[in-house]
C-alpha cells in the first residue's frame, strides 16, 4: 500500500472504532473484542506507514 492509501485506512479504522465505542458506552455490542481488535489494526497500519516514511 502506498503511504496515501495507508493513511486513508488509518482515518477509516479510527472512525469506525469511535462508532464501535459510542455503541459499546450505549449499549453492550455483542463482541467487545471488536474494539481491540481495531485498536490492534489501527496500530499495525501506523508501523506500516512509519516504515514507509523512513523508508524514503
Amino acid at each position: 500500500m502506498s503511504v496515501e492509501e495507508l493513511e486513508q485506512k488509518i482515518k477509516a479504522e479510527k472512525e469506525a472504532m469511535q462508532k464501535l465505542q459510542f455503541a459499546h458506552a450505549i449499549s453492550p455490542i455483542e463482541n467487545p473484542m471488536k474494539i481491540r481488535a481495531t485498536r490492534k489494526l489501527i496500530a499495525r497500519l501506523k508501523t506500516a506507514l512509519r516504515q514507509k516514511q523512513l523508508d524514503n
